[in-house]
């Protein structure tokens, strides 16, 4: 073949690969000496056999006749150049870079977040004039009801009066506790003030507090259940009618002796939280009653609670009579006169009935 003829299908892309696969494959070059020369053979690079001719029969490409028998030879190895009108076989994905709208910064098609506007009802809900109105309307409404509601809530709920009543700590807390177990030996039993208004309970240990009120109200619920269990008579109903008769006991109390305090016209500034505050310290005597009784049965039941109720007793007189007697002195009442004498009455008949009220709760408990 003419070496003109031989260049020119030589070129074609698909001769060309397979040159190069086939000059991989052999691992040897073969280069053209000339038309005297003609093709010559060089070893290979692993030391085989050299091998002189390089034969192809029946290839067959676009202007490029049919010889028999052809000597066709690569110079190097070449790696195809990508024709742009031809495809990369191995390309996953088609190349979209150059697509108006599609590469980085496109600006993303309407309807938002992917979707179309007539396939997503959100966005024709949100585009529509009238729900819009009515969302805000609905917002304003909502912040006006919140106002409202954080204007009169101190009506309802006197929240600021009931931070100072739970405003405690550690400290005060131990040292109220043995305050109630050991009243004997506290000598000041006045309410400190600063400035017309009571210090916070964790400053001074006469201030009532309701922490400890609550926390032992639960904690008696606790230990009646968990009495009624070690005798095999837990169930959710006596616990429920347990917690509910001491609650309406305290109700009764509080109703009880604000009602005698108007009887008596003593005007005094025991407040209703004030009250609930001091006569929910015997849960704390009723507790330690019950536990013992569990550990060292009724002699120990006896003991403890006879001991806690002797001390709510001396803590109630020398609490109450502070906020009803000094009153009564502050206003010039004779120490003998009719209406002190009263008063007395009221203050120890309701320190007697705390001892009462703890036997009452927690006898059924011990057995």
């Amino acid at each position: 073949m003419h070496a003109a003829g031989l260049a020119a299908a030589a070129g074609t892309p698909r001769l060309r690969k397979w040159r190069t696969w086939l000059a991989g494959k052999i691992g040897r070059a073969r280069v053209w000496r000339g038309r005297g020369g003609g093709w010559r053979g060089q070893s290979r690079s692993d030391g085989g056999p050299e091998i002189q001719d390089l034969q192809f029969l029946g290839v067959h490409s676009a202007g490029m006749s049919s010889p028999g028998r052809g000597r066709i030879a690569a110079s190097k190895r070449r790696v195809p150049v990508s024709q742009p009108a031809m495809a990369d076989p191995h390309q996953f994905f088609d190349d979209t870079s150059s697509a108006p709208n599609r590469g980085y910064g496109a600006q993303p098609p309407p309807g938002g977040l992917g979707f179309h506007s007539s396939s997503s009802p959100e966005a024709a809900f949100l585009a529509d004039p009238m729900s819009n109105m009515a969302m805000a309307y609905g917002s304003s409404l909502a912040a006006h009801g919140k106002e409202l509601v954080d204007k009169n809530i101190d009506r309802f709920i006197p929240v600021t009066k009931l931070k100072y009543y739970f405003a405690v700590d550690t400290v005060y807390v131990g040292k109220k506790l043995g305050l109630l177990v050991f009243p004997y030996l506290h000598q000041d039993w006045e309410v400190q003030y600063q400035q017309d208004t009571p210090v916070a309970p964790r400053f001074d240990i006469n201030a009532p507090d309701l922490y400890i009120p609550a926390m032992a109200f639960i904690t008696y619920i606790l230990v009646a259940g968990l009495a009624l269990g070690t005798q095999d008579r837990f169930s959710p109903d006596l616990l429920g009618l347990q917690a509910s008769s001491a609650l309406a006991w305290l109700t009764l109390e509080v109703v009880a002796i604000l009602l005698s305090l108007y009887l008596v016209t003593v005007n005094t500034d025991l407040t209703t939280i004030d009250l609930v505050a001091f006569l929910g310290y015997k849960y704390v005597g009723m507790i330690g009653g019950v536990l013992m009784g569990l550990l060292f049965g009724k002699i120990g039941y006896y003991l403890v609670l006879g001991w806690c109720c002797v001390s709510i007793f001396v803590f109630m007189i020398r609490t109450l009579r502070l906020k009803i007697l000094a009153q009564a002195a502050a206003e010039g009442v004779p120490v003998r006169g009719a209406r002190n004498q009263l008063r007395m009455y009221l203050t120890m008949a309701v320190a007697a009935a705390q001892p009462l009220l703890m036997y009452w709760l927690t006898f059924h408990l011990v057995r």
